[in-house]
């Protein structure tokens, strides 16, 4: 399973921006998808997950009110909408799979990920 993350970039704070996951040679519909990123020097964090089967999204306390995870299945793509960006926000975001149906909390590690898309907040 291969998963490929774009969209990161430099912003200031209090910008936005927009990543993409996607999958050249599989169907992300019928899976969970999450998000999860690490700064330099810092554990890794679970920002998001969005379930198939019963739709159901989770964020991480960090993020909550600020990003959105949607899914287009039409372009077999899931994003992570990131408004109200903060310096703190600044790391590498990979996307990631269990190829289950469900996810139940954003997850640090899964069985596929992508190499991830840097994103750097200045304040």
């Amino acid at each position: 399973v291969q998963l490929v993350e774009s969209g990161g970039g430099s912003v200031q704070a209090g910008g936005s921006l927009r990543l993409s996951c996607t999958s050249p040679g599989f169907t992300l519909d019928y899976y969970a998808i999450g998000w999860f990123r690490q700064a330099l020097g810092k554990e890794r964090e679970g920002v998001s997950c969005i379930s198939s089967f019963d739709g159901k999204i989770f964020y991480g306390d960090s993020v909550k009110g600020r990003f959105t995870i949607s899914r287009d299945n039409d372009k077999n793509t899931v994003y992570l909408q990131m408004n109200s960006l903060k310096p703190e926000d600044t790391a590498v975001y990979y996307c990631g799979t269990d190829t289950l149906s469900n996810c139940r909390a954003p997850s640090t590690s899964y069985d596929y990920r992508g190499e991830g898309t840097q994103v750097t907040v200045s304040s």
